[in-house]
């Protein structure tokens, strides 16, 4: 689809967006929104998203970058997807200093290991031709160890496309680790992560699962970010998405994720 305009009607869209934006709020899961836009319509998925983030940013919340959802195989199989999405990552979404991690806010939470970029170049340039992976390369200043808390506010996680896109692509927190390092010192395609919790592995594979490489997933979403009217700036983190299964934790748990040339990203979790 080339086009980023929705069909749906825009009282439709302001529906689905006050549907989501109230679950959030009361941590209720609701209907899915897919009755309210449909299975179809991206653009329409995509203008609700847009519309919970700026109701998140007019409250005070600030843009530090975003996040790819579906990209493996697995997860695509968890969701019931076909092909990848990506959402906003806001700072209030940062727990990283954290210890233990809050679930307040979270409705179903799941974690999933990922591979984190830090940008150190825009990538909006004139043409989708020119977004390359030799682009994208010389684009990322660090590499870094994430863990993603995924959630929806959709009752049981029973999804269609449309609804984890306009929920944010099924956002809710992420971790990510201290100590970055530059591409020239690690392969994202090559990394084997393993992510265990109370030290029982739930989850594992390899960057090679993101999309066939995570510096291609990065590709992906700049030529989405641009098509869709806002590019990736420097200075934004990234999470290129899952590399293994998504997996439920229950508050007490604590989650490690160790990831080939990194010290592993260990959290805790309280109610």
């Amino acid at each position: 689809m080339s086009s980023t305009t929705p069909t749906v009607a825009p009282d439709l869209i302001a529906a689905a967006v006050d549907r989501l934006a109230d679950a959030a709020a009361r941590r209720t899961p609701c209907d899915p929104v897919r009755d309210l836009i449909g299975t179809d319509d991206l653009p329409a998925a995509y203008a609700v998203q847009q519309g919970l983030v700026q109701r998140r940013l007019a409250a005070g919340a600030r843009v530090v970058g975003r996040k790819i959802g579906a990209t493996s195989v697995a997860v695509q199989q968890q969701l019931g997807v076909d092909q990848p999405d990506f959402g906003y990552l806001l700072d209030e979404m940062d727990v990283s200093a954290q210890e233990p991690i809050s679930m307040r806010t979270l409705v179903q939470p799941r974690v999933e290991a990922e591979v984190a970029f830090v940008l150190g170049a825009d990538l909006d340039t004139a043409t989708e031709e020119e977004l390359t992976i030799d682009a994208v390369r010389a684009a990322v200043a660090q590499v870094l160890p994430a863990l993603e808390i995924v959630d929806s506010r959709i009752e049981a996680w029973n999804i269609a496309f449309t609804d984890t896109v306009a929920d944010n692509a099924s956002s809710g927190l992420y971790v990510v680790g201290t100590q970055g390092r530059p591409l020239s010192e690690v392969e994202p395609v090559d990394v084997v992560m393993s992510l265990t919790i109370n030290d029982d592995e739930r989850s594992s594979g390899t960057g090679a699962a993101c999309l066939g490489d995570p510096l291609e997933a990065l590709r992906w979403l700049a030529v989405q970010a641009r098509r869709f009217g806002d590019p990736l700036r420097a200075g934004h983190l990234i999470l290129s998405g899952a590399l293994g299964p998504f997996v439920p934790f229950a508050p007490g748990d604590r989650v490690t994720a160790s990831i080939s040339g990194f010290a592993p990203l260990s959290v805790s979790f309280e109610e």
